[in-house]
């Protein structure tokens, strides 16, 4: 199963490239429409904001599992084992509640701005339900990553794979 999710954590992560480069395509074509207005293609503005917002949300749950997400450990490491343990169990619990919570509202919003009709004011009308997606897949992945890695922790399993060979470890 942990495969399975990673596979589909880096498929997101991949996704989330594709879409920094929808960003830099669609700033690109906003600079070009300003200098030849023949070029001008109307909410190029936003959809690099739909883009940027995709992007950043697709990223969480990869960056969640390779371990990059800032951690501040000055406490955790000065902790006896036991307790360093149990405060870890604490902020995964406390961040799993979160992230369902944002997930839950993101799905909802994609389906009240589906069934409203929701247009963006912008010059592109696009749906806004569409570029909202990216959101609600992006916060379910991220806490289904929190809740991955809560069972590793309570069944005694490494949160992180070991670094590769040429790799270095992390200082957290």
């Amino acid at each position: 199963m942990r495969a399975l999710l990673d596979r589909i954590f880096n498929s997101a992560g991949y996704l989330a490239g594709l879409f920094m480069i929808g960003t830099l395509l669609a700033v690109l074509a906003s600079i070009a429409g300003r200098l030849v207005p023949a070029l001008n293609l109307p909410g190029a503005d936003a959809y690099a904001g739909y883009c940027t917002a995709t992007a950043a949300f697709l990223a969480l749950a990869p960056t969640l599992r390779r371990g990059e997400h800032i951690r501040v450990t000055l406490l955790l490491n000065h902790l006896p084992a036991r307790l360093h343990r149990l405060l870890d169990i604490f902020c995964h619990l406390l961040a799993i509640g979160l992230g369902v919570a944002l997930a839950y509202f993101s799905i909802r919003l994609v389906l009240q701005s589906h069934e409203f009709f929701e247009i963006s004011p912008g010059l592109d009308a696009t749906p806004l339900w569409i570029p909202q997606v990216g959101m609600a897949v992006g916060t379910s992945l991220f806490a289904l990553a929190f809740i991955g890695d809560l069972i590793l922790l309570l069944s005694g399993q490494p949160l992180r794979d070991a670094p590769a060979d040429g790799e270095t470890a992390r200082i957290e």
